[in-house]
């Protein structure tokens, strides 16, 4: 990892931030990126204290505002000259509906197309990265999740009246954006970009667990009352450290035993996906609509070419 550079989404607090700070803790140049200045600020500061040789720096960005996702991402890839590892691990845990500010269900967009879309937008990096003399292949790492068990049953990615559909309940919004990272993975980057361009760079998806973070809270919003209070201890009872949410996407990060497009539930083991993460059609209807969305939102030239 010495030497190597890492981009992670959601870097500055959770799952994010301990992925973060262990490849610092080995040389690797990080960027992190969140919404909020003082989570960089902090997150900094703390790696410093540990590592004071880190280098490691903040951006801020919200996945929820495409034409901001355009502007940062795009400086990003122009003032850097490689990317070996592409974290993303921003995310909305299961929460009531509600819009971003490109006027869409936030979930969607923050765990989902937003992220995707940096994909895009640093695409030529790890293209570059991949042909560099000596470079292991570069690496995209979703933070997908056994809860995309629990997508809604009838979901085809049709059109933006779906996505905005208030009747799906929390469980499902949040379930739905899971689901799409797996396919975008598979059916997506892999077909259509990275095997049509014989490009040397994984897509994996990964699982991190149930696990303590902040966004457990989420439940108490998501289920009003006695229910999401019920939850939200639940999960906090049984779930794993936040340190030990990060193993999977640093073991997909660094293990030479990965498999393109896998879908690994823990470390070095594959998970069983639903019939629906397995559907070819439904992972091209997911590709067309997230290119409708980022053209609609972000301008019709917004879209790096996937094409060397």
């Amino acid at each position: 990892m010495n030497g190597k550079t890492a981009l992670i989404l959601g870097g500055a607090n959770g799952i994010g931030f301990q992925i973060a700070k262990a490849f610092c803790s080995v040389g690797c140049k990080v960027t992190m990126s969140n919404r909020k200045q003082e989570q960089g600020d902090e997150s900094i500061d703390e790696i410093k204290k540990e590592y004071p040789n880190a280098e490691v720096d903040w951006i801020g960005a919200d996945m929820g505002n495409l034409k901001q996702v355009r502007e940062v991402f795009t400086k990003y890839r122009e003032s850097h000259d490689r990317l070996d590892i592409l974290v993303l691990s921003a995310g909305i845990n299961s929460d009531q509906f509600g819009l971003c500010d490109d006027g869409y269900d936030r979930h969607f967009a923050v765990n989902w197309v937003g992220q995707f879309y940096v994909v895009n937008l640093v695409y030529p990096l790890l293209r570059k990265t991949s042909k560099m003399p000596g470079a292991d292949a570069p690496r995209i790492i979703f933070e997908s999740s056994e809860m995309h068990r629990f997508a809604p049953s009838n979901v085809h990615f049709g059109s933006m009246d779906e996505i905005n559909d208030e009747s799906i309940g929390s469980t499902q919004v949040y379930a739905r954006t899971k689901l799409a990272m797996i396919l975008g993975s598979k059916y997506g980057l892999i077909e259509k970009v990275i095997n049509a361009n014989k490009d040397n760079i994984y897509s994996l998806c990964v699982h991190p667990g149930a696990v303590n973070t902040q966004m457990q809270e989420q439940w108490k919003t998501a289920y009003p009352g006695v229910t999401g209070q019920l939850i939200s201890a639940a999960s906090k009872f049984v779930g794993r450290s936040v340190e030990q949410g990060s193993y999977s996407a640093l073991w997909a990060a660094t293990s030479p035993k990965v498999q393109q497009g896998f879908y690994y539930q823990d470390p070095d083991s594959p998970g069983k996906e639903t019939s629906q993460a397995s559907d070819k059609w439904l992972g091209c209807a997911l590709w067309d609509l997230s290119h409708r969305i980022i053209k609609e939102k972000a301008g019709d030239d917004a879209m790096q070419s996937w094409s060397d």
